[in-house]
């Protein structure tokens, strides 16, 4: 079975005892349907032979009917509650899929692309259960057509199976051609999407430059291929409609000509040939298939790339829990490959426990790709990361995340108020918040807001050196043994950043700290310093020895030769920032 073809089961078993309520009134509806021909013929007949209208075939006529339409009552509620139920469940796996793959998932997929396929195209799978059972429902009336045909008259059969043979090839191509284009269209819409979730993380530099209209045609560039596949699509079905078209009268004309042969040689009754004409229009109801034919394939082009982000593997944690420890961190020659850009290779140090590290390195160098290795936000393709002694992928997740804290250079700011932001969904007194945001100094700022810690995120604006020390305090409060700084600190003005950068490489209670440094004073402060280069460990050791080393010293000049500053001196020595 396809991955997509998976996925659409998925769907219909999600939908529950709705799914179960679809079937049985599109099911119910098409036998009903398929009993009315024999009930009106025999009340015709019985009206031929003097009965009156009373008589109780027409009742039964009657109470066909209203089943008829009791089941297509049922059927389109229960479809759109299955719908919106298979959406929904597939779409709260898709975003834990997402959240919980972390970074791999965005490396993989555009933002943009994920919104589509977990919003869009979701709600297209979500529409196949009832499209599955409105095209396996026409097949009652199709084979009961055919069977009543049997028994009426062998003829009329064969004369049915000949055109139910062409609409079952005209069907089975439409099937094939309208999912491959279907896919190309959605992906079309993925690629607009995508462009415009770049736009929009850069509309600050798109206003300053004046290219909005130059960014407008780079994101609807695929316009062009979204219009060429909705064309295809449009020409698949009128194509699929005229071949049909053509089939169907074709048939009904010729049984129809059989049974009037047979009726006028005395082998039919008026009645008989009367429930032959409509068995064999219920017979050719397959070609009503096409909608729900080509809705099942916009669904299985929607399912294949849903398939897509369920494959992705889901990290997997182990049950073994972290001894007593203050932090100490070890990489035992981890290695990582990242397809078009700088990998690590051969990453071996340790930072004890209660400690702090600089990572210093030109941009490029892979500081980001080991700070994120550190709290396992990525996997190492070859050696290990260790945490007090345990190898990261052995920890569970709670206490993996319990452990480490991470502060990023944007943090994203999640929850309903200020303290929301900073707990992050962990149950929090709100000594433990403001100790954090004393410890990021974003206690004062946050006090005057109008709520306090209380205040709305929305009513709350705030810089981006304010929001990087809302960032750092929820890395404080949440790393019980390791903060993880990747590049934290950059939007702080000089006097925030020295205090900040006091507190982070003091003993900040004990927890060890990794710390992207761009500033010679954060690196000075450290405890060691690891040098990265091209991806490996060039050296590592305390800022005084290393600044021994002139390939070093220039990481913290000026392009130009210029005398070093005071502060890049050994440690305890004054000056600049670097």
């Amino acid at each position: 079975m396809r991955a997509a073809d998976r996925v659409v089961a998925r769907a219909v078993r999600q939908g529950g005892t709705w799914s179960v309520a679809l079937m049985l009134s599109v099911v119910g509806g098409a036998v009903l349907q398929l009993l009315f021909p024999y009930v009106l013929g025999r009340a015709i007949d019985a009206l031929a032979d003097g009965a009156s209208v009373g008589n109780g075939w027409f009742a039964a006529c009657a109470l066909v009917v209203a089943g008829v339409v009791a089941a297509e009552v049922l059927g389109v509620w229960a479809g759109g509650v299955t719908g919106a139920r298979s959406a929904g469940r597939l779409r709260r796996t898709l975003v834990g899929r997402v959240l919980g793959a972390g970074p791999a998932m965005t490396r993989r997929f555009g933002e943009g692309d994920l919104v589509t396929r977990i919003g869009m195209n979701a709600e297209e799978v979500g529409h196949a259960p009832d499209a599955l059972a409105s095209t396996a429902a026409l097949l009652i009336p199709t084979v009961g057509g055919l069977v009543a045909l049997v028994l009426i008259d062998p003829w009329l059969a064969l004369a049915l199976v000949a055109g139910l043979v062409l609409i079952t090839l005209v069907l089975r191509a439409f099937l094939r051609d309208t999912t491959a284009i279907a896919g190309d269209y959605q992906a079309a819409q993925g690629d607009i999407a995508a462009r415009f979730t770049e736009s929009l993380a850069g509309v600050r530099t798109i206003a300053a430059a004046g290219t909005a209209d130059l960014e407008a045609r780079r994101v609807l560039a695929p316009l062009p291929r979204l219009r060429a596949h909705g064309l295809r699509l449009w020409r698949a079905n009128a194509r699929a409609g005229v071949q049909a078209g053509l089939v169907i009268p074709l048939l009904e004309v010729v049984v129809l000509a059989v049974g009037g042969w047979r009726l006028g040689s005395g082998d039919l009754t008026v009645g008989e040939l009367y429930a032959a004409a409509r068995y064999a229009v219920l017979g050719a109801g397959m070609s009503a298939a096409f909608g729900r034919v080509g809705q099942l394939a916009r669904a299985r082009a929607a399912a294949d790339r849903v398939a897509a982000l369920l494959d992705e593997p889901a990290v997997a944690h182990g049950s073994r829990p972290l001894p007593s420890g203050r932090g100490t961190l070890e990489f035992r020659g981890v290695g990582l490959t990242v397809p078009g850009h700088e990998g690590l290779d051969g990453i071996a140090f340790t930072v004890p426990g209660g400690t702090s590290a600089a990572l210093v390195g030109l941009s490029g160098s892979g500081k980001s790709l080991l700070a994120a290795l550190a709290g396992r936000l990525a996997d190492p393709d070859r050696g290990e990361v260790l945490l007090d002694g345990v190898p990261l992928p052995e920890l569970p997740r709670a206490e993996l995340r319990r452990a480490v804290g991470y502060a990023f250079e944007r943090p994203e700011l999640v929850g309903g108020t200020v303290a929301d932001a900073i707990a992050l969904g962990r149950p929090m007194d709100d000594g433990t918040v403001r100790t954090a945001a004393r410890l990021a100094c974003a206690d004062e700022f946050v006090r005057r807001l109008p709520g306090g810690y209380g205040t709305a995120l929305a009513d709350a604006p705030m810089s981006g050196g304010e929001r990087q020390r809302l960032g750092l305090a929820r890395a404080i409060a949440h790393g019980e043994r390791l903060l993880v700084l990747d590049d934290a600190t950059s939007s702080l003005d000089t006097v925030t950043e020295r205090q900040v950068g006091a507190a982070l490489t003091g003993e900040l209670g004990g927890r060890t700290r990794l710390i992207v440094a761009h500033r010679i004073n954060t690196a000075l402060r450290a405890d060691r310093v690891i040098w990265l280069e091209d991806g490996r460990v060039r050296a590592h050791g305390p800022h005084e020895t290393l600044w021994r080393d002139p390939g070093y010293r220039a990481l913290f000049q000026p392009p130009a030769a210029e005398p070093a500053p005071a502060a890049a001196g050994p440690r305890g020595s004054r000056g600049g920032t670097g």
